[in-house]
């Protein structure tokens, strides 16, 4: 089950659109910094091909600038 977390930049000016458009996509944990214009989001999947689609879904929003991830992990299924 890969968890990983980002530090979402936004364009200027759009960390509002970028907070909305991330907060309605399933697997998602966004929080908004409160001194920097920058969103932390943890994202949960199942797979790692869901994985790679949840990514590309984030990478397309109008509103991101730049997706960094800060840690990220998979754990095994027994």
């Amino acid at each position: 089950m890969p968890i990983k977390s980002y530090l979402a930049h936004p364009h200027d000016g759009k960390k509002a659109d970028l907070l909305s458009a991330l907060s309605q996509i399933e697997n998602c944990d966004v929080i908004p910094a409160e001194n920097n214009d920058v969103l932390i989001l943890v994202t949960e999947t199942h797979t790692l091909k869901e994985d790679e689609q949840l990514k590309e879904t984030i990478e397309g929003l109008d509103s991101l600038k730049l997706l960094a991830m800060v840690s990220g992990f998979n754990t095994p299924k027994n």
